[in-house]
Protein backbone atom coordinates (compact mmCIF):
# COMPACT_ATOMS: atom_id res chain seq x y z
CA UNK A 1 0.00 0.00 0.00
CA UNK A 2 2.59 2.52 0.90
CA UNK A 3 4.61 1.56 -1.76
CA UNK A 4 1.51 2.49 -4.05
CA UNK A 5 1.46 5.72 -2.37
CA UNK A 6 4.86 6.77 -3.25
CA UNK A 7 4.19 5.69 -6.83
CA UNK A 8 1.32 8.49 -7.37
CA UNK A 9 2.40 11.08 -10.12
CA UNK A 10 3.41 14.40 -8.69
CA UNK A 11 1.96 17.53 -10.66
CA UNK A 12 0.92 15.39 -13.99
CA UNK A 13 4.70 13.77 -13.88
CA UNK A 14 6.45 10.95 -12.91
CA UNK A 15 8.18 11.62 -9.60
CA UNK A 16 11.05 9.01 -9.09
CA UNK A 17 13.49 12.01 -7.28
CA UNK A 18 11.98 13.41 -3.60
CA UNK A 19 12.11 12.69 -0.26
CA UNK A 20 9.95 11.06 1.81
CA UNK A 21 9.34 11.32 5.71
CA UNK A 22 7.43 9.34 8.38
CA UNK A 23 6.79 10.66 11.79
CA UNK A 24 5.78 7.69 12.65
CA UNK A 25 8.58 5.44 11.31
CA UNK A 26 8.02 2.12 13.60
CA UNK A 27 9.33 -0.71 11.87
CA UNK A 28 10.50 1.20 9.24
CA UNK A 29 8.16 -0.36 6.20
CA UNK A 30 7.91 3.56 4.42
CA UNK A 31 11.96 2.85 4.15
CA UNK A 32 11.55 -0.54 2.85
CA UNK A 33 9.15 0.62 0.58
CA UNK A 34 10.78 3.32 -1.05
CA UNK A 35 14.21 1.07 -1.47
CA UNK A 36 11.81 -1.69 -2.79
CA UNK A 37 10.32 0.93 -5.63
CA UNK A 38 13.81 2.47 -6.03
CA UNK A 39 14.68 -0.55 -7.45
CA UNK A 40 12.04 -1.18 -9.09
CA UNK A 41 11.96 2.16 -11.86
CA UNK A 42 15.31 3.03 -11.23
CA UNK A 43 14.00 6.25 -8.78
CA UNK A 44 16.07 7.87 -6.14
CA UNK A 45 13.94 8.61 -3.84
CA UNK A 46 15.40 9.07 -0.07
CA UNK A 47 13.48 8.59 3.32
CA UNK A 48 14.03 10.25 6.70
CA UNK A 49 12.15 8.09 9.62
CA UNK A 50 11.64 9.47 12.72
CA UNK A 51 11.15 7.41 15.90
CA UNK A 52 11.18 7.55 19.85
CA UNK A 53 13.08 4.53 21.56
CA UNK A 54 9.60 2.82 22.61
CA UNK A 55 10.70 0.12 24.33
CA UNK A 56 9.43 -3.00 23.16
CA UNK A 57 7.43 -5.51 25.05
CA UNK A 58 9.60 -7.84 27.53
CA UNK A 59 7.69 -10.96 26.70
CA UNK A 60 7.56 -9.90 22.92
CA UNK A 61 9.57 -12.21 20.13
CA UNK A 62 11.25 -8.83 19.23
CA UNK A 63 12.65 -7.85 22.75
CA UNK A 64 13.65 -11.89 23.16
CA UNK A 65 15.85 -11.75 19.82
CA UNK A 66 17.62 -8.16 21.69
CA UNK A 67 15.87 -5.43 20.41
CA UNK A 68 15.09 -3.64 23.36
CA UNK A 69 13.21 -0.64 21.28
CA UNK A 70 10.74 0.11 18.15
CA UNK A 71 13.98 2.57 16.78
CA UNK A 72 16.42 -1.04 16.77
CA UNK A 73 13.61 -3.02 14.87
CA UNK A 74 13.14 -0.89 12.26
CA UNK A 75 16.98 -0.05 11.67
CA UNK A 76 17.60 -3.83 11.52
CA UNK A 77 14.58 -4.24 9.01
CA UNK A 78 16.18 -1.27 6.41
CA UNK A 79 19.80 -3.82 6.81
CA UNK A 80 17.89 -6.64 6.12
CA UNK A 81 15.55 -5.38 3.25
CA UNK A 82 18.12 -3.72 1.48
CA UNK A 83 20.20 -6.58 1.40
CA UNK A 84 17.42 -9.11 0.12
CA UNK A 85 16.10 -6.12 -2.51
CA UNK A 86 19.73 -6.24 -3.91
CA UNK A 87 19.63 -10.00 -3.84
CA UNK A 88 16.44 -10.17 -5.89
CA UNK A 89 17.28 -7.11 -8.39
CA UNK A 90 21.20 -7.64 -8.95
CA UNK A 91 20.35 -5.30 -11.78
CA UNK A 92 20.59 -2.45 -9.79
CA UNK A 93 23.74 -3.63 -7.92
CA UNK A 94 25.89 0.02 -7.91
CA UNK A 95 22.95 2.03 -8.28
CA UNK A 96 20.85 0.99 -5.84
CA UNK A 97 21.79 3.33 -2.40
CA UNK A 98 20.63 0.75 0.66
CA UNK A 99 22.66 2.57 2.94
CA UNK A 100 21.09 4.87 6.07
CA UNK A 101 22.84 7.19 8.91
CA UNK A 102 21.01 6.92 12.40
CA UNK A 103 20.84 10.77 14.14
CA UNK A 104 19.82 10.98 17.90
CA UNK A 105 18.77 14.02 19.58
CA UNK A 106 21.02 14.88 21.73
CA UNK A 107 22.56 17.57 24.26
CA UNK A 108 25.05 20.19 23.02
CA UNK A 109 28.56 18.77 22.85
CA UNK A 110 30.13 21.76 24.53
CA UNK A 111 30.65 22.18 28.40
CA UNK A 112 28.47 24.60 30.42
CA UNK A 113 30.98 27.16 30.81
CA UNK A 114 28.95 29.30 32.82
CA UNK A 115 29.29 29.84 36.22
CA UNK A 116 28.60 32.21 39.33
CA UNK A 117 31.76 33.93 40.05
CA UNK A 118 31.47 32.56 43.50
CA UNK A 119 31.15 28.94 42.24
CA UNK A 120 35.07 28.93 40.51
CA UNK A 121 37.73 26.78 42.36
CA UNK A 122 40.89 25.91 41.22
CA UNK A 123 39.69 22.34 40.04
CA UNK A 124 36.87 23.52 38.50
CA UNK A 125 39.23 26.27 36.43
CA UNK A 126 41.46 23.01 35.63
CA UNK A 127 38.52 21.00 34.07
CA UNK A 128 37.38 23.77 31.78
CA UNK A 129 41.08 23.40 29.74
CA UNK A 130 38.31 21.77 26.96
CA UNK A 131 35.19 22.90 26.28
CA UNK A 132 33.98 19.41 24.64
CA UNK A 133 32.26 16.91 27.07
CA UNK A 134 34.11 14.35 27.76
CA UNK A 135 31.58 11.64 26.85
CA UNK A 136 31.56 13.15 23.12
CA UNK A 137 33.45 11.13 19.87
CA UNK A 138 34.83 12.98 16.80
CA UNK A 139 31.53 11.64 14.90
CA UNK A 140 29.43 13.21 17.54
CA UNK A 141 31.52 17.04 16.65
CA UNK A 142 31.51 16.39 13.44
CA UNK A 143 27.31 16.21 13.05
CA UNK A 144 27.53 19.17 15.25
CA UNK A 145 29.81 21.43 12.58
CA UNK A 146 27.60 20.08 9.60
CA UNK A 147 24.60 21.32 11.24
CA UNK A 148 26.03 24.69 12.50
CA UNK A 149 27.51 25.57 8.64
CA UNK A 150 24.42 23.98 7.13
CA UNK A 151 25.96 20.79 5.59
CA UNK A 152 23.58 18.54 4.74
CA UNK A 153 23.36 15.71 6.60
CA UNK A 154 23.10 12.99 3.90
CA UNK A 155 26.38 14.26 2.32
CA UNK A 156 29.05 11.96 1.71
CA UNK A 157 31.84 11.32 4.61
CA UNK A 158 35.19 10.36 4.47
CA UNK A 159 37.56 9.31 6.64
CA UNK A 160 41.44 10.10 5.67
CA UNK A 161 44.65 10.18 7.73
CA UNK A 162 46.89 12.65 7.42
CA UNK A 163 50.74 12.19 10.11
CA UNK A 164 48.63 9.86 11.94
CA UNK A 165 45.72 11.98 12.37
CA UNK A 166 41.75 11.25 11.15
CA UNK A 167 40.90 13.91 9.09
CA UNK A 168 36.91 14.22 7.66
CA UNK A 169 35.98 15.31 4.56
CA UNK A 170 32.70 16.21 3.81
CA UNK A 171 31.24 16.53 0.35
CA UNK A 172 34.04 16.07 -1.60
CA UNK A 173 36.35 18.39 0.52
CA UNK A 174 33.84 21.05 1.10
CA UNK A 175 34.37 20.81 4.34
CA UNK A 176 37.31 19.46 6.40
CA UNK A 177 37.63 18.79 9.99
CA UNK A 178 39.70 16.80 12.58
CA UNK A 179 38.88 16.36 16.05
CA UNK A 180 42.07 14.65 16.82
CA UNK A 181 44.66 15.58 20.05
CA UNK A 182 48.34 16.38 19.23
CA UNK A 183 47.56 18.06 15.71
CA UNK A 184 50.88 19.05 14.56
CA UNK A 185 51.60 22.09 11.47
CA UNK A 186 52.41 19.17 9.03
CA UNK A 187 48.81 18.84 9.47
CA UNK A 188 47.26 21.83 9.37
CA UNK A 189 49.27 22.38 6.08
CA UNK A 190 48.04 19.12 4.76
CA UNK A 191 44.66 20.18 4.95
CA UNK A 192 45.06 23.53 3.85
CA UNK A 193 46.82 22.65 0.66
CA UNK A 194 43.56 20.25 0.14
CA UNK A 195 41.73 24.05 -0.08
CA UNK A 196 38.52 23.43 1.49
CA UNK A 197 35.74 25.99 1.95
CA UNK A 198 35.34 25.12 5.80
CA UNK A 199 38.18 23.46 8.04
CA UNK A 200 37.52 22.74 11.54
CA UNK A 201 39.58 21.90 14.52
CA UNK A 202 39.21 21.44 18.21
CA UNK A 203 40.91 23.85 19.98
CA UNK A 204 42.16 21.86 22.63
CA UNK A 205 43.64 19.46 19.78
CA UNK A 206 46.13 21.78 18.60
CA UNK A 207 49.58 20.55 19.52
CA UNK A 208 51.53 23.47 20.92
CA UNK A 209 51.64 26.82 20.94
CA UNK A 210 53.84 27.57 18.05
CA UNK A 211 51.20 25.61 16.06
CA UNK A 212 48.90 27.55 16.98
CA UNK A 213 50.88 30.90 16.40
CA UNK A 214 51.57 29.74 12.72
CA UNK A 215 47.70 28.74 11.74
CA UNK A 216 46.85 31.48 10.16
CA UNK A 217 49.70 31.91 8.27
CA UNK A 218 49.67 28.45 6.81
CA UNK A 219 45.93 28.93 5.32
CA UNK A 220 46.80 32.56 4.24
CA UNK A 221 49.90 30.79 2.41
CA UNK A 222 48.10 27.80 0.80
CA UNK A 223 44.09 28.40 1.22
CA UNK A 224 43.37 31.79 2.10
CA UNK A 225 39.82 31.88 1.28
CA UNK A 226 39.26 28.61 3.66
CA UNK A 227 37.01 29.67 6.72
CA UNK A 228 38.71 28.33 9.64
CA UNK A 229 36.99 27.58 12.66
CA UNK A 230 38.01 26.18 15.89
CA UNK A 231 35.58 24.82 18.78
Amino acid sequence: LIKRFLSFTINGDEAKDYIVMDFFSGSATTAHAVMQLNAEDGGNRKFIMVQLPEPCDEKSEAYKAGYKTVAEIGKERIRRAGRKILEEHPEAAGKLDIGFRVLKVDSTNMQDVYYRLEEYTQELLLSLTDNIKPDRTPEDLLFQVMLDLGVLLSSKIEEIVISGKKVFSVADGYLMACFDNEVTGEVVREIAKKQPYYAVFRDSGIANDSVAANFEQIFATYSPSTIRKVL
